[in-house]
């Protein structure tokens, strides 16, 4: 089986390495140093198995399994973690392996074997449970391949139907997580204008009144035309007040 090591400390990148290089039933197919940097592998190399780190600078280990269970194929996930045994509780409620460094081999081979792949309401009731931070990026599928924008990229969301318009400064793309959700992981980086849109906070600089009597946000550097719905003019207003 493939298996993929991520963790931001070189010498313990090293050590699971060389835990797994004389057993045949494993090959180390690629190593990482942050979460970014294990999804965009994992879509490269199709692991079969992630050992992956918590706490990492960026992207953690946590943001990073929610977005690895957007594969097709999502790998299995062994969390590695120095964390105490009475912060673990919610791994062992969701039946996500992990394993407390220091690490040893016994350990490490019994979590492989036993290793199961866990889905994505899994992944989520974790994140939700044991992640403070929202997350740094927004995952979307695009032809194919998972995408990764930046939540500092992204200039405003947008509800159509079933999707969501993901505008960003490289372009845009469509995600299904509901908007509702969004607002309430994002809330203080983006602001509602209408039932249909959050827009980024920072690239708010007015608004226009149109000749029909609509009210429509400007933003920064942008000509995009988002419409403010009459029960969200206020709350744009006060904010636009204390500007």
């Amino acid at each position: 089986m493939k298996v993929m090591i991520v963790d931001d400390e070189r010498p313990a990148l090293i050590r699971l390495s060389g835990m797994l290089e004389d057993n045949p039933d494993y090959e180390v197919c690629c190593e990482a140093s942050n979460g970014l940097e294990a999804v965009k592998l994992a879509e490269e190399t199709h692991p079969d198995i992630v050992l992956l780190d918590i706490r990492m600078p960026g992207m953690d280990g946590l943001e990073a399994a929610r977005h690895l269970a957007e594969m097709d194929q999502p790998p299995a996930v062994i969390f590695t973690t120095a964390y105490g045994e009475h912060a673990l509780e919610a791994f062992e409620t969701h039946a996500v392996a992990y394993l407390l460094k220091p690490i040893r081999q016994e350990k490490l081979l019994e979590a492989l074997k036993k290793a199961a792949k866990p889905n994505k309401a899994q992944l989520s009731e974790i994140a939700a449970e044991t992640q403070k931070d929202k997350r740094t990026h927004i995952c979307a599928r695009v032809r194919g391949n998972l995408e990764l924008i930046p939540l500092i990229d992204i200039y405003y969301f947008y509800a159509d139907q079933k999707y969501v318009t993901v505008r960003h400064k490289n372009g845009e793309v469509l995600i299904e997580e509901p908007l509702k959700s969004l607002e309430a992981e994002f809330g203080d980086e983006f602001l509602r204008v209408h039932r249909n849109a959050l827009v980024a906070i920072g690239l708010v600089c007015g608004m226009d009144k149109t000749p029909e009597g609509r009210f429509h946000v400007r933003l920064k550097g942008m000509d995009d035309t988002l419409e403010i719905s009459r029960r969200h003019v206020p709350q744009v207003r006060s904010f636009l007040k204390g500007l």
